[in-house]
């Protein structure tokens, strides 16, 4: 897909951009969205993450678009230095890029950025939202980092696969070849 580094650092954004507010979304209103409710008898999770005072970050409470910008920042550089180098590797390890069907080797890819993202990205989270005003234990951060992956892992796979990664894929093509005829001839070979 991308072929020079320019191209690879505006795909990573454009994939950042998207997933980033897919999971705060996931986070904060499919996950704690009801306990949200429950601790402050909001009848909205917006309400209820307006009586908190915002989302808890390093036990300091911050409005969702910082809780956003910070998430972003982590994930792209996390994207840009790790997932996306890593993953084209490993994929490359099991298929050929060169004789492979481009949409199984993307499959590939994806594959691989989700198992090396998502326990990377679980992992910065737990120590974010961590509840600090409980004091520090490694084992209750390990805890809650393994219960994140689980939480999150099914929704990054099936997210990534079937959604956000055809989405981001779409609109690369159409920035960077232009036409919607190459978009078309690519996945009816497939």
């Amino acid at each position: 897909m991308p072929k020079n580094q320019f191209q690879r650092m505006v795909f990573a954004f454009l994939t950042v951009l998207v997933t980033v507010h897919a999971y705060v979304f996931y986070s904060l209103y499919v996950i704690n969205g009801e306990t949200f409710m429950q601790i402050t008898g909001a009848n909205s999770v917006l309400d209820a993450i307006q009586i908190m005072g915002g989302v808890s970050v390093f036990g300091s409470h911050l409005p969702i678009w910082a809780v956003v910008l910070i998430e972003f920042v982590l994930a792209y550089s996390l994207e840009v230095l790790m997932g996306s180098p890593c993953s084209f590797r490993l994929a490359a390890k099991v298929f050929n890029p060169e004789k492979t069907n481009p949409v199984l080797f993307e499959t590939a890819v994806i594959c691989a950025t989700v198992g090396l993202m998502c326990p990377a990205m679980s992992f910065l989270a737990a120590w974010l939202y961590y509840p600090y005003y409980e004091g520090f234990n490694i084992f209750t951060l390990l805890a809650n980092w393994i219960k994140l992956v689980c939480f999150n892992f099914p929704f990054a796979f099936f997210s990534q696969l079937f959604f956000i990664q055809p989405l981001i894929r779409t609109v690369f093509k159409l920035l960077f070849c232009g036409k919607s005829a190459e978009i078309n001839a690519e996945y009816s070979r497939a």
